[in-house]
């Protein structure tokens, strides 16, 4: 009976002990660390010709505004517009009633008409007793009085003349017309009202929007930025088409037309430290109203010797400072702290770190350390991100549980 149990449990160990050792078989050998210099895609910095341009926010503000005001008191007879239509200038908007002003105009040119009637018979009185004074045939006060009556009616008739014409404009006056073209908004009054001249609450508003204004605001520090860029001779403003800007609207959606840089104000706005930059635009399908906000983009030269670097080849460390890694003469990881201006499209614009030559590590960049031997290859971005499984015709890759 022991020697029965001896021979199972031999018999177990040995059955366990084949089975670890199929296992131990099977189990693909432990991974060593890599041999050889590390490969990485690099890109060759070269200078390159690129125009900088800024993207600020601005507004849009109508070309022209006319608050349109009677000139005289009346009551208003007729509207005769439609609101939200264009209008042209000198379109008649509203009619006062004009009975009063005619009669004004009647009673003046009658007083004027009698002040002439009376002037050629007073005219020659003095006249004749200009004559007279010298054969003392009338006394000196009589022609004095005489002469007087002359100067007196020749004043009556420029005063008649003057009231005439007062009351020709005022007539005038109630026709209310529209002072420039454009689109005019809302009426504030309706037919029956009273009016008063040159009163505080417009009658309605019109607004000229081809062209339109797009007002920028420009912060100081920008602006001292781009003058030492300029005096640096960093940036070239002689170009053409310099002053040419360019609208995106609110929606994302560049606007078709181009615009016209007109100036930069003179005076920093305490409240913003800012000065506006105003550009002209061509509107002629009304896109653009006012009080639109935008995004202008406004030219601020070529650089003619601009370094440019793909985005990924740029990384920042803790501190969010941004550097890169270069292929060194030794054929080994380089660290070069850089100095970034802006991102233009999928590069960024370096200011320093970085010179014509330069060997920038842009593919690889995982778990690499300056001081690691690499081996460069040019960086192509039409395969970045692709392997060989992606490739047509390949099996469909498995993708894991859990995976990213």
């Amino acid at each position: 009976m022991h020697r029965t149990h001896n021979k199972i449990f031999v018999f177990l160990m040995g059955t366990l002990i084949a089975g670890l050792s199929l296992t131990s078989c099977n189990k693909p050998p432990a991974a060593g660390p890599p041999s050889g210099p590390r490969e990485v895609g690099i890109v060759v910095v070269k200078p390159e010709r690129v125009s900088v341009t800024t993207e600020l926010p601005g507004r849009t503000s109508a070309f022209q505004i006319a608050e349109i005001r009677p000139q005289i008191s009346g009551l208003i007879q007729k509207r005769l517009f439609i609101e939200g239509s264009n209008v042209k200038v000198g379109q008649v908007l509203y009619q006062i009633d004009p009975a009063p002003l005619e009669a004004a105009l009647k009673n003046a040119q009658s007083a004027l008409n009698s002040a002439e009637a009376n002037l050629p018979s007073i005219r020659s009185k003095a006249e004749r007793f200009k004559s007279l004074l010298v054969s003392k045939a009338v006394s000196q006060q009589d022609y004095d009085d005489a002469a007087a009556a002359l100067t007196q009616i020749i004043a009556d008739i420029q005063y008649g003349n003057a009231t005439v014409e007062t009351a020709r404009i005022n007539l005038e006056y109630t026709k209310v017309t529209a002072p420039i073209s454009g689109r005019i908004g809302k009426s504030n009054v309706t037919a029956g009202a009273i009016v008063t001249a040159y009163q505080p609450i417009p009658l309605a508003t019109i607004q000229q929007l081809d062209p339109i204004y797009v007002d920028v605001p420009q912060s100081t520090t920008d602006l001292l930025r781009l003058k030492s860029r300029l005096k640096e001779g960093h940036l070239n403003q002689h170009e053409k088409d310099q002053d040419k800007v360019k609208l995106i609207l609110e929606d994302g959606a560049p606007y078709s037309l181009e615009g016209t840089l007109q100036f930069s104000d003179v005076t920093v706005d305490p409240t913003t430290g800012s000065v506006t930059l105003r550009a002209l635009f061509p509107n002629p399908d009304g896109v653009l109203l006012p009080g639109m906000f935008v995004q202008a983009v406004i030219n601020e030269g070529v650089n003619e010797q601009a370094i440019l670097v793909p985005q990924q080849g740029v990384s920042r460390d803790p501190k969010g400072n941004p550097y890169a890694l270069v292929v060194d003469a030794e054929s080994k990881a380089g660290f070069r702290p850089l100095t970034l201006d802006r991102a233009i499209g999928d590069k960024w614009l370096v200011s320093s770190g970085l010179a014509p030559g330069d060997q920038v590590i842009v593919e690889g960049l995982l778990m690499l350390r300056p001081g690691t031997v690499v081996k460069a290859a040019p960086f192509d971005p039409t395969q970045a991100g692709q392997d060989p499984a992606s490739s047509p015709g390949a099996p469909p890759k498995k993708r894991s549980e859990g995976g990213v």
